[in-house]
């Protein structure tokens, strides 16, 4: 297809009105005269962004509701005094089969515009198909942390050369945390390719020798809050630690990935223009990602997100907007109301409408009536998506 008429972001402060050429799945051309016939879409009075890449997610937790609310000194002291699967609410959730739960996950993040998730967990194709609604990052090593009792040298060297390797890392507040960092130096697990969640209990040793290793770390500013009561320092934010924001899930955060941007600015006092690669650019260095993801160029994937453009910066704009389109790997995944009639009949048939508070109405490609009988069978009526209402919605794919 041929995508005419929006301007395109390259960038921050960077758009351009200027065409694109895609073809299996992959950019072929910005910018280049085609004299092939190709289907074209009109995205005129539209900015296109790159996809947006959430570098940290536990995908099957996001129906749940935000548990507890007192600050503890250690995350596992906050699961052990809120996360009982013997009790409610943990116990109902947890009857919803995990490949609904799994699939509601990806439409938050779908909703959201991300085209890219760390999912931090086991990776499950059955679950992570073509039809899962956002790409699951799957060249990955991982452990969950010391306190998961895993065996966390083992799994870092398993990890085949140039995947990242991601762990929870010091998600604390109390003195002892900060050794966590020196333990995996010293069991040879901190290096480039170790991305380390959260960190909020190093101090500054800790922090030296994350970037002596050259290791990366990802923030989740509103998980930590709720849980910790305190997140990263604004010296860290900006010490050029290679950095990443990840959503976490609805156990904990404020919502998706656009509600943690929003949390980000404020608690990190940055620029529109400094959050934006931290779920771009930045996030795909992070994670080691090779294929174009975070960025449009030619050659790398046709990821995108779409958004009124209203004539301010991508940064601003990505701040200020929800999605309206969302593309991955050349195909669309979502489609609003006002962009669904100009679009191809064929690419949105199997659309199923969803409505959720603050990013819908909006047509997706998953089978939303079925999801949700599924989780509404153990939940009853009245869902919550990371903290938002899903509700009734009345949309078709011809309008």
């Amino acid at each position: 297809m041929r995508i005419v008429g929006a301007r395109v972001a390259f960038g921050p402060n960077d758009a351009r009105r200027i065409d694109l050429t895609i073809a299996g799945g992959l950019i072929r051309s910005i910018g280049k005269p085609e004299h092939e016939r190709r289907r074209e879409i009109d995205l005129s009075g539209y900015l296109l962004l790159p996809g947006l890449i959430n570098a940290h997610d536990h995908l099957e937790f996001n129906l749940f509701p935000r548990l507890g609310g007192e600050a503890e000194p250690r995350a596992a002291d906050w699961m052990a005094h809120n996360f009982d699967p013997r009790k409610p609410p943990v116990e109902q959730q947890l009857q919803v089969p995990r490949l609904v739960r799994l699939a509601w996950g990806g439409i938050k993040n779908l909703l959201s515009g991300v085209t890219t998730v760390c999912h931090h967990g086991h990776y499950d194709p059955k679950a992570f198909g073509p039809r899962f609604p956002v790409r699951v990052l799957r060249r990955m090593g991982w452990a969950h942390s010391f306190d998961s009792g895993s065996d966390v040298r083992a799994r870092f060297l398993a990890t085949p050369r140039g995947w990242p390797f991601v762990i929870h890392i010091s998600e604390a507040t109390e003195r002892a945390s900060r050794l966590e960092i020196f333990r995996l130096g010293n069991e040879g697990v901190l290096g480039e390719k170790t991305v380390l969640v959260h960190a909020v209990g190093l101090d500054s040793n800790g922090w030296r020798l994350v970037k002596e290793r050259r290791a990366s770390v990802v923030w989740c500013p509103s998980s930590n809050l709720f849980m910790l009561g305190r997140t990263l320092a604004q010296s860290i934010l900006k010490s050029h630690i290679p950095l990443a924001l990840g959503s976490d899930s609805g156990l904990t955060a404020d919502g998706d990935l656009l509600d943690e941007l929003a949390v980000a600015g404020r608690v990190g006092d940055l620029s529109a223009a400094q959050l934006y690669p931290l779920v771009t650019t930045c996030a795909a260095q992070v994670l080691n990602l090779t294929k174009g993801e975070g960025s449009i160029l030619e050659g790398g994937r046709a990821d995108f997100l779409v958004v009124r453009d209203t004539r301010v910066s991508p940064a601003d704009a990505l701040l200020a907007e929800r999605p309206r389109l969302v593309m991955i790997q050349g195909r669309i995944r979502l489609a609003t109301p006002d962009l669904i009639q100009r679009l191809p009949t064929s690419a949105v048939s199997r659309f199923h409408a969803i409505d959720v508070q603050g990013r819908g109405p909006a047509l997706i490609d998953a089978d939303v009536a079925e999801l949700r009988s599924d989780a509404e069978q153990t939940l009853g009526a009245g869902l919550h998506l990371a903290g938002k209402a899903v509700r009734p919605a009345k949309l078709s794919a011809a309008g």
